[in-house]
């Protein structure tokens, strides 16, 4: 019952909110919902709850800090709660076709593979921080989801609506691409950085 700390019951609830979040956003949009008001509605609901599942993503980790109750419990879900966030945002923003699906593919292959990376470097007793292109990158991806969320609760047409005669579907794509190079770039960054955990006694002679 130690492991049951608040900064753990947060990262629980960050799972919970998500999920209730999916189930929201599936049926927001279903012909069932036949009221403008109550459509809308279910996807401020949604909205709400995805922007108070990402407050906890900060929240935990800094009350486990500054209370000195980071656990084993939280190492190992914190990570976890924050991919099925980030899978599951992205991939509704896909399905009302907010964003290219190889958007969300590039960026999940990157947080995938830093896990795996982290979890190699864990069996070595090595631990393997945020730096601050990781941070730069959690950050652009939450304001994008904010955008893209924001968009979706007020049927805010990104395709069509203009900006000084530029489509705001250009820029806004422009901006996805610019967050998949910093994603993709800060997640090789590691790999060139902790290249000895998974080459061996070779790399660490070359550096």
């Amino acid at each position: 019952m130690k492991q049951m700390n608040l900064p753990n019951l947060l990262t629980i609830s960050r799972i919970i909110f998500i999920l209730i979040f999916v189930v929201l956003a599936t049926i927001a949009d279903k012909v069932v919902i036949t009221s403008e008001s109550l459509r809308f509605g279910v996807r401020l609901g949604a909205y709400i709850l995805a922007i108070i599942a990402a407050a906890t993503d900060l929240l935990d980790g800094y009350l486990a800090r500054r209370w000195n109750q980071v656990t084993d419990f939280g190492a190992l879900m914190d990570p976890l709660a924050d991919k099925i966030f980030v899978t599951a945002t992205m991939l509704i923003a896909v399905e009302c076709r907010l964003m290219p699906a190889w958007i969300v593919i590039a960026v999940l292959c990157r947080e995938f593979m830093v896990t795996g990376l982290r979890t190699l470097a864990a069996k070595k007793q090595v631990v393997i921080s945020a730096d601050r292109w990781g941070k730069i990158k959690t950050a652009l991806q939450m304001m994008m989801l904010a955008i893209a969320g924001a968009s979706w609760v007020w049927e805010f047409e990104l395709r069509q609506e203009k900006w000084f005669s530029i489509r705001l579907w250009y820029v806004w794509i422009a901006y996805l691409c610019g967050i998949v190079l910093v994603t993709v770039g800060s997640g090789a960054a590691y790999f060139v950085r902790y290249r000895s955990l998974y080459l061996g006694d070779a790399a660490g002679k070359k550096a």
